[in-house]
């Protein structure tokens, strides 16, 4: 069976990588670098105000880095001939008149460098003078198809994912969706991922002993009235009470208080009582207490809805719960929660309990976290843009034909990319028109794209002009 299922596999894979890459790329195709260095669609829409934060470019970029201001420093130290090393007032001193011309990293990459390099002032000044040339060397030209060039280097990779399901850091009990079916489910923006899962860090208090985290786990798992009882409820016809058994040991273990659980439970047409761990449950009104039988044992006690299983696990020195399921805002209120780096899988939910600007700051850690987990190295300025560009409405959209390409403002590229008839009937409906700004449209008409070269307009002036004296 080996044999066959990878080659079927594989099969169903290349649908389905390709499929995405094309969506990508007609997502992002029209976005460019303008002259004043920002990333617009276009219509002139600012998707970015600097390419990637840096203005870098990838290709001409070391691994992400700008400059290899080390390697730099090491090349400057064979070159010069030692003399006095630089005071730490003159390197400081020079490196204050470039700040505004680097990214605050290489400032202090240099800053680091160049103390412990012990370079002479001449070396000193060569090493600085040496990062600002590269760094300009480095950066995004005007008219970069950067769209088109995040849209490839994500959806390519995407060919060389695995399908598996792999497991979280060898710990057993958390199953993942991982590689190219959570990176379709990013790309997609799905209301909810097929296996949400939350991280949920601790304060200082409790971060500390496994004792503190297993109380707040507790608080945490959804406990319903089925979980702490023995056996199902049933009725008693001569009291007419409905009878819950529960059981000692879960309620323990879950951290629920018989006295308390008729005040937990919100049931208000009926009486509550609690004798001898069994809970009663008595209608105020005349009724059929049948149907309650099966609603019961779903009844919530006590927890976040919608989180099914919790772990403790040590990780990097502190207790941190990982779970089955997810529920940011009801987290989050619990008391005992690190509400600054406890997190979800779930993008939309973070949009909706945090904002856009952190729901686009996990999309971008929820795909590089697939890429990297899969061995890929893909420059994480790729990420961003796409990132910036399904958030740049204020809510999180989907790249493909719900989203992004079903919004672009060219009735052609509508109607080039997916449900082509429906496309151009709409908008003969409406009258629109096609301003041809982007580039499918231009493509279809056969004129030159407006990106790169495309993007400059060249006039000339015919005629012999006089010669002004």
């Amino acid at each position: 069976m080996g044999g066959r299922e990878g080659l079927v596999d594989t099969a169903v894979r290349t649908q389905q990588s390709g499929y995405m890459q094309r969506r990508l790329i007609n997502a992002l195709e029209q976005l460019r670098v303008e002259y004043d260095g920002t990333v617009r669609t276009s219509t002139g829409d600012i998707i970015q105000l600097k390419y990637g934060e840096d203005g870098v470019d990838p290709a001409k970029s070391d691994h992400g880095k700008a400059v290899n201001v080390s390697r730099l420093i090491e090349q400057v130290k064979i070159m010069v001939e030692e003399k006095k090393p630089a005071s730490k007032e003159y390197i400081l001193e020079r490196l204050l008149e470039v700040e505004e011309k680097l990214t605050p990293i290489l400032v202090k990459e240099l800053k680091s460098g160049l103390a412990k390099a012990k370079l002479s002032r001449k070396g000193v000044d060569q090493a600085i003078s040496l990062t600002l040339e590269n760094y300009k060397r480095a950066l995004v030209e005007p008219g970069e198809a950067v769209g088109i060039v995040a849209a490839q280097s994500i959806g390519e990779p995407g060919t060389q994912m695995t399908l598996r399901t792999f497991h979280y850091a060898g710990v057993r009990e958390q199953n993942v969706t991982l590689g190219l079916p959570r990176l379709i489910e990013i790309v997609d923006a799905r209301r909810s991922p097929s296996t949400p899962i939350m991280t949920i860090y601790l304060d200082k208090k409790h971060r500390k002993s496994k004792e503190k985290a297993t109380e707040i786990a507790r608080d945490i798992i959804t406990t319903t009235l089925g979980d702490i009882s023995e056996t199902e409820p049933y009725v008693d016809p001569e009291l007419e009470v409905v009878v819950v058994k529960l059981d000692s040991n879960m309620m323990k273990e879950r951290g629920v208080n018989a006295e308390k659980l008729p005040s937990l439970l919100q049931l208000s047409n009926y009486e509550l009582s609690v004798e001898e761990n069994r809970l009663i449950i008595k209608p105020k009104k005349q009724m059929d207490m049948k149907k309650l039988l099966p609603k019961l044992s779903s009844e919530h006690v006590k927890g976040a809805p919608d989180i099914r299983r919790v772990l403790v696990t040590e990780e990097t020195g502190e207790w941190v719960i990982r779970t089955d399921g997810s529920n940011l805002s009801a987290v989050l209120d619990i008391g005992g929660v690190d509400p600054t780096r406890t997190t979800t899988n779930n993008v939309h939910e973070i949009a909706e309990t945090l904002g856009v600007e952190a729901a686009r700051n996990s999309l971008i850690k929820e795909a590089m976290g697939v890429l990297e987990e899969q061995g890929l190295d893909v420059d994480i300025r790729h990420v961003m843009l796409m990132a910036d560009i399904m958030t740049s409405t204020g809510d999180v959209r989907q790249i493909g034909r719900h989203g992004i390409s079903g919004k672009k403002s060219s009735v052609l590229a509508r109607a080039a990319f997916e449900i082509t008839v429906p496309n151009i009937i709409e908008a003969a409906i409406r009258g629109e028109s096609d301003p041809l700004k982007g580039v499918t449209e231009n493509v279809i008409v056969g004129q030159s794209i407006p990106i790169g070269t495309g993007l400059v307009d060249l006039y000339m002036t015919t005629g012999n002009r006089e010669k002004k004296e």
